[in-house]
């Protein structure tokens, strides 16, 4: 990062080191849990389905904090809001390391789930810390590029660690060294980020907040009655059904508001709208789907006719594969825009993710074969993660694209809980729930969520083909 004399600019560097160390922790936490949830299943005395509740109660808390926490930066400071949002989730970090049941472990993970801001708002306090330089824009974007990179590179560093101290330590100190990474990051905020008012006046929108919310929690508790009842029970689907009509009610409210907490006249503009269904689609899968893909590779062939019967460590190992390739996809997207256009890139990256997981349902039986299969889905992957935003802020106007491209996180978190939701119904143990080695879902499950995943994938290049050709501009992987 290189440092005039311009006192706007004179310790940008200082401040980026310091967020590059709240990188690291939101890298640990995204990359930490996964290859140990079948130890954490056997450790809460649970089923590996039914982790992906953890998975999808974090989603959903994900996706309701992003729109009012950025708007509360905007109103009364970025870094007061970073230091609330680490404090939440380093007080879900802890709960889950003490967690003695399931439903203390799912109220850490949903707390957890306040980390999602952080990016957001990291790129906010550079772009403000720079404003009038005359170089802002570069500098935001030449910063929130090192800062994605640490990011990437923390989450295989949390994988690598946690696989490798799985047997080594107990289940209880294995997840407190995530909830003390994030505890310093609060004292990293605090001591290492200034302080700036905000600069914009009005208030939070609570009346979409609780419209959204409400709409989203009746889907979601829906789709839990689903687990508990069974697919023919009506009360499960009245749930669904009922919050799927609360968007009517909420859309014409949001289109009265002045400053609303999600902008519909903007999402349903030509440009906008299948931006956004893609990364809702796209979520289905790079979230949704992390959780069966750990729970199946360690899963003993021996015991359940099916799976790697892969350690920790393995895991560890696939998910480094996945996130170097994921950066693959993402760096060579100046190639492939040449090569197919810009909106046809976007097709060939839903593609590829479509193919990658059709792949899973014959060549699921050898390490190398999901070596192979996570490659693929990694490479369309990353040029998704890295293009969609980019897509969305080239179809808004100038003064929403911070908006514009936060939904299309918001989106694909929605996509991911609900996927998760399902993953879990789909996936539900018919064996003893006091016997997790009687807990395993039958491979039928697992092969639903692959072609689930493939499904949206497929969905998403189709629903990519009506995004209008002068949206899609050259991607900018530091917009995540």
């Amino acid at each position: 990062m290189t440092v005039t004399s311009d006192p706007r600019v004179r310790g940008l560097a200082t401040i980026v080191g310091f967020l590059v160390c709240v990188e690291l922790a939101s890298g640990i936490l995204q990359g930490y849990y996964t290859p140990i949830f079948s130890d954490i299943a056997d450790h809460l005395g649970i089923a590996d389905a039914d982790v992906n509740w953890f998975e999808a109660a974090q989603l959903i808390v994900s996706a309701l904090v992003v729109p009012p926490l950025a708007r509360m930066g905007d109103i009364v400071g970025h870094k007061k809001v970073l230091l609330l949002s680490t404090a939440v989730t380093a007080l879900g970090s802890w709960v889950m390391a003490f967690a003695p049941s399931f439903t203390t472990f799912l109220i850490g993970s949903a707390l957890q789930g306040a980390y999602v801001v952080w990016l957001p708002l990291e790129v906010a306090i550079i772009h403000r810390r720079t404003a009038g330089t005359g170089r802002q824009h570069q500098l935001t974007r030449r910063a929130a590029g090192i800062l994605v990179g640490a990011l990437e590179l923390a989450v295989i560093i949390g994988a690598l660690t946690s696989g490798a101290l799985v047997e080594a330590t107990s289940m209880t100190v294995l997840l407190m060294l995530p909830a003390i990474a994030v505890t310093v990051c609060f004292a990293v905020i605090w001591f290492g980020i200034e302080d700036m008012e905000g600069t914009s006046s009005g208030g939070l929108d609570w009346g979409g907040l609780g419209l959204v919310s409400a709409s989203l929690g009746l889907v979601m508790a829906g789709l839990i009655v689903v687990r508990l009842d069974g697919v023919g029970s009506p009360l499960a689907w009245l749930l669904v059904v009922a919050g799927l009509a609360l968007q009517v009610p909420f859309a014409r409210y949001e289109l009265r508001q002045a400053e609303p907490i999600i902008d519909v006249r903007l999402l349903r503009a030509p440009g906008q709208w299948p931006v956004q269904l893609t990364a809702f689609l796209f979520g289905m899968s790079v979230l949704g789907a992390q959780i069966p893909l750990s729970t199946f590779a360690r899963t003993d062939p021996d015991v359940a006719g099916y799976g790697l019967g892969a350690s920790a460590g393995f895991v560890s190992t696939l998910i480094g594969i996945y996130v170097i390739f994921m950066a693959i996809g993402a760096f060579s997207l100046p190639l492939t825009a040449r090569a197919f256009g810009p909106r046809g890139s976007l097709v060939v990256s839903s593609l590829l993710v479509a193919v990658g997981y059709a792949m899973w349902l014959p060549l699921h039986d050898t390490t190398l074969q999901a070596l192979v299969n996570m490659a693929v889905i990694g490479l369309g992957s990353g040029a998704l993660v890295a293009s969609l935003p980019a897509a969305a802020a080239a179809a808004a106007p100038p003064e929403r694209t911070g908006f514009a491209t936060g939904m299309t996180n918001a989106t694909k978190t929605v996509g991911g809980a609900i996927a998760s939701a399902i993953f879990a119904i789909a996936l539900s143990a018919t064996g003893s729930l006091d016997d997790p080695e009687e807990g395993h879902a039958a491979l039928s499950g697992y092969l639903t969520v692959w072609a689930v995943c493939a499904v949206a994938a497929l969905l998403a290049a189709v629903v990519l083909t009506m995004l209008p050709r002068h949206v899609a501009e050259e991607p900018n992987p530091a917009l995540r």
